[in-house]
């Protein structure tokens, strides 16, 4: 059981990045992934989370309309699209399982009771 996340790279800002996070050992439409991020000197937090069964879309508020999370079942893969990067977006990006609060803000899941899985962290950075 493993999530593997790929597509980090240095880029300007106002550009664009693609995120990859291929799952393998379970179904991305039995269980929710998203994207979390984490900045240096700061907490993770999460950045988008879709649902396993309908695919349902949650973000955090300070990438909406700039970030897009979707995915490719037959490929077992959630992507984030990320546009008019800021450089405040500059982190280490991790997909992992997920769930989202009663107002839609991605959370990671925490306890053994949960299926937690984490992706090694892909490097974003966006240059001013």
């Amino acid at each position: 059981v493993q999530l593997q996340a790929s597509g980090g790279g240095l880029v300007q800002a106002g550009g664009s990045l693609r995120l990859s996070c291929a799952a393998s050992g379970f179904s991305i439409e039995n269980f929710a992934v998203g994207w979390f991020r984490q900045a240096p000197g700061k907490e993770r937090e999460g950045v988008s989370c879709m649902s396993a069964t309908l695919g349902t879309t949650y973000y955090a508020d300070f990438v909406k309309g700039r970030f897009a999370i979707s995915r490719d079942t037959a490929k077992n893969t959630v992507y984030l699209q990320m546009n008019n990067l800021e450089p405040e977006d500059t982190a280490v990006y991790y997909c992992g399982t997920c769930t989202y609060s009663s107002d839609g803000t991605p959370m990671a899941l925490v306890g053994d009771e949960y299926f937690v899985v984490w992706g090694q962290g892909t490097l974003v950075t966006v240059s001013s």
